[in-house]
């Protein structure tokens, strides 16, 4: 059985910072390419950036130069480090491990960006 537990999540003001962790059980880290989503209130979910088991990583536009991911082989955990954090980050962040065809989803952890 494989679980994903995010971490990290909570309320930062305009230009801070927050990394959120994902830890991964189970025997897929070392074959999964691992990526995080958002999700905001009234919008789709959306990818924020992922990284291959080869630790190739590709972001989206929007937090390009700020986020960036990385991963743990040592510790089944993937990270993504946030800075510079705009109210537009606000969501729900969920991790993802993607192996061939199987998906397997984190329950989400919430990112509150306010003054």
């Amino acid at each position: 059985q494989v679980q994903l537990v995010e971490s990290g999540g909570g309320l930062v003001e305009p230009g801070g910072s927050l990394r959120l962790s994902c830890a991964a059980s189970g025997s897929i880290f070392s074959r999964a390419v691992m990526g995080w989503y958002r999700q905001a209130p009234g919008k789709q979910r959306e990818l924020v950036a992922d990284i291959t088991t080869g630790g190739s990583t590709n972001y989206a536009n929007s937090v390009k130069g700020r986020f960036t991911i990385s991963r743990d082989s040592a510790k089944n955990t993937v990270h993504l480090q946030m800075s510079s954090l705009k109210p537009e980050d606000t969501a729900v962040y969920y991790c993802k491990a993607a192996v061939w065809i199987s998906t397997y989803w984190g329950q989400g952890t919430q990112v509150t960006v306010s003054s």
